[in-house]
C-alpha cells in the first residue's frame, strides 16, 4: 500500500485547510467528491466530482455544503465552480438502477466514475462519507466532508444544482407530484400524492414508501427498461452509455454539466471497503474516516486530526 506522509490538520482550520495541507505535501491536484439523492424516495442519484485550482483562483465566496446554501446561492456558487474548476465531471443514475443494484453499491459507482472521468487526473481524492475504491491514488472518507473541504463541497453543489434541474424537468411530465417543490424527498405531500395517484416511472420500487403503495395497487416493480417512444421512456440515457464531463467548453444540461447515466452490473464483494460502514463524526468526533479503514472513535472536541490515506 503507498501511503502519503502524515499530515495533521485541526477541525477549525477551515473549509480548504485539507487541500492546502495535501498540496503542502505536494499534491497538486485535489479532488472532491461527492451525491445528492440518497434519501429520495423519487428521481435519480446523481454524484460529482471537482478538482478545483490552488491559490486564489480556487477560493470561491459563499462556497458551502450545498444543504447549507439557499437555491440562489447554490445556482451562483455552480456557475463560478464550472468557470473555475479545472476539472468536473457529473454521473446520473436512474432510479430503476438504483432499484436494480441498491442505492449503496451505485453511490459508490457513480463517485468512481466521476472521479475517473475527470480530465485533470487528481493525485489523492477526498469523497464524503464513503471511501472510494479502485482509483490506483491516495484517498480520505471526510465525514461532512461538504463542509470541511472546498472540493467536496464544490461537487456536493454541482450534483445538488443538477439533480434539482432534473427534478423540475420531471415534474412536468410527471404532474401531480409536486417533484419541483420537494425534489423527491418524502414529505406529507408528496406522501399524499403518492397514494393519490400511486407510484410513476421515477419513483424508486426499492423503498418502502414506494414498494408499500405500489402493492396495493397491484402495480408490480418494473423489469424492464421502457423503449424508445414510451410514454414512460427515462428522460436521461441509458445502460453503458458514456459519461460526458465539464470542463473549458463543454455544453451544459439545463445550464449545467452534461450529464450520464452508469450502466453494466457491479458486484461489492464481503468484506470490501464499498461495503457500507459506520460513520462517526458527531460533535467532537473525528473529521475523517482513512480509505478502507474503520472509523477511528471520536476525538475530544479541539484535537487535531490525523489525515491517513492509501491506495490499494
Amino acid at each position: 500500500m503507498l501511503t502519503p506522509p502524515r499530515t495533521v490538520v485541526r477541525r477549525d482550520g477551515g473549509l480548504y485547510a485539507l487541500e492546502r495541507a495535501l498540496q503542502r505535501r505536494g499534491f497538486r491536484h485535489v479532488a472532491g467528491a461527492d451525491e445528492a439523492g440518497r434519501g429520495a424516495c423519487a428521481g435519480p442519484l446523481v454524484a460529482a466530482a471537482a478538482v478545483l485550482p490552488e491559490g486564489r483562483r480556487g477560493e470561491i465566496e459563499g462556497l458551502a455544503d450545498s444543504k447549507l446554501l439557499t437555491p440562489a446561492s447554490r445556482e451562483r456558487i455552480y456557475d463560478e465552480v464550472v468557470a473555475r474548476a479545472l476539472a468536473y465531471a457529473v454521473v446520473v443514475i436512474p432510479a430503476d438502477e438504483v432499484d436494480a443494484r441498491g442505492l449503496h453499491v451505485c453511490n459508490l459507482a457513480a463517485m468512481r466514475r466521476a472521479l475517473a472521468s475527470l480530465t485533470t487526473r487528481p493525485e489523492y481524492v477526498l469523497s464524503d462519507g464513503f471511501g472510494v475504491d479502485g482509483l490506483d491514488v491516495p484517498g480520505l472518507a471526510v465525514w461532512k466532508g461538504d463542509r470541511v473541504a472546498a472540493c467536496v463541497a464544490a461537487a456536493s453543489v454541482l450534483a445538488k444544482v443538477t439533480r434539482d434541474r432534473i427534478m423540475v424537468e420531471l415534474d412536468g411530465r410527471y404532474p401531480g407530484y409536486g417533484f419541483a417543490e420537494h425534489k423527491g424527498y418524502i414529505t406529507p405531500e408528496h406522501t399524499a400524492a403518492l397514494r393519490e395517484l400511486g407510484p410513476c416511472r421515477e419513483h424508486r420500487f426499492s423503498y418502502v414508501n414506494v414498494a408499500t403503495v405500489s402493492g396495493r395497487d397491484g402495480r408490480p416493480p418494473r423489469s424492464r427498461r421502457p423503449a424508445a417512444g414510451d410514454p414512460d421512456e427515462p428522460l436521461f440515457g441509458g445502460p453503458g452509455s458514456e459519461p460526458l464531463f465539464g470542463g473549458p467548453g463543454s455544453e451544459p444540461l439545463f445550464g449545467g454539466p452534461v450529464a450520464a447515466l452508469f450502466g453494466g452490473p457491479e458486484e461489492v464483494p464481503a468484506g470490501s471497503p464499498d461495503e457500507p460502514m459506520e460513520r462517526s463524526g458527531a460533535p467532537g468526533g473525528t473529521v475523517g474516516v482513512a480509505l478502507g479503514e474503520q472509523p477511528r472513535p471520536p476525538a475530544p472536541v479541539g484535537e487535531d486530526v490525523v489525515m491517513e490515506g492509501g491506495v490499494r
